[in-house]
């Protein structure tokens, strides 16, 4: 991670969102990533792909789709009911053996309903070149099945729109790759996670399984 998780380190803070104005939130999304804190940083996000921009509380996960990176789109309007967990992630980042635990989650609980999404991003400049080398990666590395996007921007001004809304709703902005976040059957941000946090650990597992069929 070099200079990032240095970054990182000296910050020493959170900064949560929910006590920033609303004026003071904009000009951070516009500026770019906020650090604060090893893989759990607030920053802004936006993007390309959405049926709208995410300005309000009344906005939900379900009226956001992706281009997926298989072709065609990933409707989150599809998955209305059902808790998702979004990971932004990337090929050659330190935590990218998260992918085996991701695939391990998904295996064991979409049966009951769980939705996992892997947004590829290059926002931090550790993802592959094209959709097709990631997906070529992450087929032989890790036997990855769980939906994909395609390489997709989470924070700055080219940040998809789901991000925005996240970081709108949620005061929440991924600092580095494999973020999470937990979208409700009823589309609301439920919780978010830093790069640390194994998506197979009890505190996200603890907060899915109740959701679950």
């Amino acid at each position: 991670m070099g200079t990032v998780v240095q970054e990182l380190r000296q910050a020493g803070v959170r900064l949560g969102a929910s006590c920033l104005g609303v004026a003071l939130l904009a000009a951070i999304i516009a500026a770019g990533p906020v650090w604060a804190g090893m893989g759990d940083a607030v920053g802004a996000a936006s993007g390309a792909g959405a049926k709208t921009s995410a300005a309000s509380a009344e906005v939900s996960a379900s009226q956001f789709s992706f281009a997926s990176i298989d072709g065609g789109n990933i409707d989150l309007a599809d998955y209305r009911g059902q808790p998702i967990l979004v990971v932004n992630t990337a090929s050659l980042c330190g935590f990218t053996p998260q992918y085996d635990d991701l695939q391990a989650l998904y295996d064991q609980y979409s049966g009951r309903g769980l939705m996992v999404l892997a947004v590829p991003s290059d926002d931090f400049r550790q993802e592959l070149a094209s959709a097709d080398a990631v997906k070529e990666f992450c087929s032989v590395n890790f036997d990855l099945s769980l939906p994909m996007t395609d390489i997709t921007h989470v924070k700055g001004p080219e940040a998809h729109p789901f991000y925005r809304w996240v970081a709108s709703d949620a005061g929440f902005i991924p600092g580095w790759n494999f973020n999470k976040v937990l979208i409700g059957p009823e589309g609301q941000v439920l919780g978010t996670w830093g790069s640390a946090v194994k998506p197979m650990s009890a505190a996200i597992v603890s907060q899915i399984t109740p959701l679950l069929k």
